[in-house]
């Protein structure tokens, strides 16, 4: 019997699949915070980025002078006002006048500081000494103070009394005002943890309510500082035959713009430098006191 052996089937072989096309990853970017590009604007000191703005004004100060669109009878270019500068330092005019002045600003400054705290004091501490002196201060302080000239005139004369009234004048009711306020607005809470701590009328004043105070004086500071220069400007203006003033009248009459703007320089510096005197005090006197700084 003969078997026929059938040939085997033949199996297909699997089918491959086709290769997905590689794909490239896309290229991730970094993400930088927001804290950390600020971080990147603050790198530069502080000082330089406080001095682009008086830098950029400057230069475009300069470029509009040098272009004609600032004519010199107008505004001097700030080269003009320079050299004034110089010639005024270097002959002794300008020194002597920032010294008459400052000797003002400083006789009227202590004066109104003294009246102003002690009234503040009275008033703040006491609501019997509240009802004898704010009404009147207030009142009084409505007044515009420069509108007072001419009855100092009448008063005090010519020479150095008006000046340093009308400085003292001004400085004394901001300095009220704030330090008012200040003792007022000390926590009532802490009065009474002085108290039960043992603390009498004065040891409350000198422990919890002056403490309390200060940043108040502090703001009044720097408010009289500014309005005492301010004063100066208009003090100087009654018959001086000396300081800053008396220079700005002066050139007023010769149409020098420079030397003006060279006067306006200096109140200004004088001023800014009174306001860095307060600031470092702020730092001594209020350590202790946490505040914001900025972000």
């Amino acid at each position: 019997m003969t078997v026929s052996h059938a040939p085997p089937s033949s199996i297909p072989a699997p089918l491959e699949k086709p290769s997905a096309p590689t794909r490239t990853p896309p290229e991730l970017e970094a993400v930088v915070p927001a804290s950390v590009r600020r971080s990147r604007l603050r790198a530069a000191p502080r000082w330089v980025r406080r001095a682009v703005g008086p830098l950029l004004l400057l230069v475009l100060w300069q470029v509009f002078s040098a272009t004609g669109v600032l004519e010199p009878d107008v505004l001097a270019s700030p080269g003009t006002i320079a050299r004034a500068g110089a010639d005024l330092m270097a002959d002794g005019t300008l020194p002597a006048a920032m010294g008459v002045s400052l000797q003002r600003v400083v006789v009227g400054l202590l004066l109104g500081g003294v009246i102003g705290t002690s009234l503040a004091l009275v008033s703040g501490l006491s609501r019997l000494g509240e009802d004898l002196v704010d009404a009147t201060v207030q009142m009084l302080r409505t007044v515009p103070w420069v509108g007072l000239i001419p009855l100092f005139i009448i008063w005090l004369g010519i020479g150095e009394a008006p000046k340093v009234a009308l400085i003292a004048l001004g400085v004394a009711f901001h300095l009220y005002l704030n330090v008012y306020a200040g003792i007022r607005g000390v926590d009532a809470q802490l009065i009474e943890a002085g108290t039960s701590l043992g603390l009498g009328r004065w040891g409350l004043v000198r422990h919890v309510v002056l403490p309390g105070a200060l940043p108040g004086a502090m703001t009044g500071l720097r408010y009289s500082l500014a309005t005492a220069w301010l004063a100066l400007v208009f003090g100087e203006s009654i018959n001086a035959d000396a300081g800053i003033g008396f220079l700005m009248n002066q050139a007023r009459e010769f149409f020098r713009t420079d030397v003006i703007v060279v006067c306006l320089v200096v109140y200004a510096f004088l001023g800014l430098t009174a306001d860095v005197i307060v600031r470092i005090l702020e730092r001594l006197l209020l350590q202790w006191r946490p505040t914001f700084t900025g972000q």
